[in-house]
């Protein structure tokens, strides 16, 4: 009955760590072998008009967790919410609060960083956790964002009007790059959308960087 009960215990234990094991060696094995695939040629760091990095925001640890955070604590939201959609992974519309650090419920748009259509770079900020854990209608809503590959479509809809953003490319940086903020070029009209890596994780943050198709 022991024996029987030790081997029981054994089994679920293997079961468990394989559940966290898994995701999170195939994550590494795709980083090292398809990430580059997925990045631009040229992704020199973007500057702002005055030659800073992104000099509207800042780094604010949040218990662990280091977040982006406006320095312009008064920004007034122009709408309340729209939504996002990713057809490759499966991702329905999801709410996506206007000018919120917090993405508890929801998909976040970092303050001061630009609303969809605009010039800029609308940066949204969501979740993430082990696929197998994810089941659909989960908060998690970036669970499968490493899924995303170049010229995928990231669908915003905001106020009755539509936009189709064309993913560019896809990388990974220290939780505390803010350079990723700004968009990659001046005159560009972007999305970026930012979640933990690796799955479970929150050492690393992955970027999916969109540009609104034309």
């Amino acid at each position: 009955m022991v024996k029987g009960l030790s081997l029981l215990l054994l089994g679920f234990g293997v079961f468990v760590l394989m559940q966290v094991a898994m995701p999170f060696i195939s994550f590494k094995a795709w980083e090292i072998f398809s990430l580059k695939a997925q990045q631009a040629l040229i992704d020199p760091a973007p500057v702002s008009a005055n030659g800073n990095l992104s000099p509207d925001f800042q780094v604010e640890n949040i218990g662990d967790f280091p977040a982006f955070i406006a320095k312009n604590k008064n920004l007034t939201p122009p709408y309340y919410e729209f939504k996002l959609s990713i057809p490759k992974i499966g991702l329905d519309p999801a709410p996506v609060l206007v000018y919120s650090s917090h993405f508890e419920e929801n998909l976040a748009h970092l303050p001061g960083s630009a609303l969809p259509g605009e010039k800029g770079n609308a940066f949204i900020t969501g979740h993430s956790m082990l696929p197998n854990l994810a089941p659909k209608g989960t908060k998690a809503f970036f669970a499968k964002l490493p899924e995303v590959k170049k010229g995928d479509d990231i669908i915003v809809d905001a106020l009755g009007q539509r936009y189709v953003y064309k993913v560019t490319e896809l990388k990974i940086v220290d939780p505390k790059d803010i350079s990723v903020i700004l968009p990659p070029e001046s005159n560009g009209r972007y999305i970026s959308l930012m979640t933990c890596v690796p799955p479970g994780f929150n050492t690393k943050r992955l970027i999916v960087v969109a540009k609104l198709s034309v």
